[in-house]
């Protein structure tokens, strides 16, 4: 038994969520987690899911355990992901919410997604297909090894939420600080998307701020389709890009700082 409590204690940390099927996987029963959560090792949270002692479990715990233990096709997105990467001028407003690009139409554990303190944010309709693993990176957060979206993928997925979900202003304000983006990266993302409205609008704000980056993306590989868009109720039309903006992105002789 030693063993196994060691085994346990130096591939957690206080505050770890630690899933039962993950234990049974690494030879510690059901009935020896009940013995280590009777010694306060572990604190049950309900069945199949245990904290370690120590220290409260909080939402990057959470997003831990579904990576880690489970192999879940679940990552940091968007503003969370820019916000951890250090691209946003400020963290988003909503601290609670968590920004998450869930993949393959996964279903989330019940545990997760009535995880206490946290509003889970879940970005779909990407219209993407599987992307490599050069849109994926590691962050470390409150010690944590965590797998998020790469700047390139999570402006993407920021711009996929206007304006349900965060405004033109505030994408606009996000997307200003994106100086040093891969110009490969965005060009593959927004060669292989397929929704309109976020080339779209991935492709203004690109121009509109005249980062470096966009002139060597080859926009004639990026598919804008045909029509009008309305981002903005009462917006005016872009002509360039055919989308409605509030009136003072409209170019007219316009300052961009």
């Amino acid at each position: 038994m030693p063993s196994k409590i060691n085994w346990l204690l130096q591939n957690t940390s206080p505050g770890s969520l630690i899933l039962q099927s993950w234990l049974t996987r690494n030879n510690i029963s059901p009935s020896l987690a009940y013995k280590y959560a009777q010694s306060g090792w572990l604190k049950k949270l309900r069945a199949g899911v245990y904290a370690r002692a120590g220290q409260e479990p909080d939402w990057s715990d959470a997003l831990w355990s579904l990576q880690s233990q489970l192999d879940a096709p679940v990552h940091l997105a968007g503003l969370s992901s820019l916000s951890w990467q250090g691209r946003s001028h400020y963290l988003q407003l909503k601290q609670s919410q968590c920004w998450l690009n869930v993949e393959n139409k996964t279903i989330l554990p019940k545990w997760f997604k009535e995880f206490p303190g946290v509003e889970w944010l879940i970005v779909s309709a990407l219209k993407l297909p599987q992307l490599d693993e050069k849109f994926r990176t590691e962050l470390d957060i409150k010690g944590k090894k965590l797998t998020a979206s790469v700047p390139e993928l999570a402006a993407y997925e920021l711009l996929s939420a206007v304006p349900q979900v965060i405004s033109f202003e505030h994408a606009a304000e996000l997307f200003q600080g994106l100086v040093n983006l891969n110009p490969r990266k965005v060009e593959k993302l927004l060669t292989l998307s397929q929704s309109v409205q976020t080339k779209r609008l991935y492709l203004f704000f690109a121009s509109f701020y005249d980062h470096a980056w966009f002139r060597r993306v080859d926009t004639s590989k990026i598919d804008l389709g045909s029509g009008k868009r309305q981002v903005v109720v009462n917006g005016k039309l872009d002509t360039q890009y055919k989308i409605t903006v509030p009136e003072n992105f409209t170019r007219k002789g316009i300052s961009h700082g």
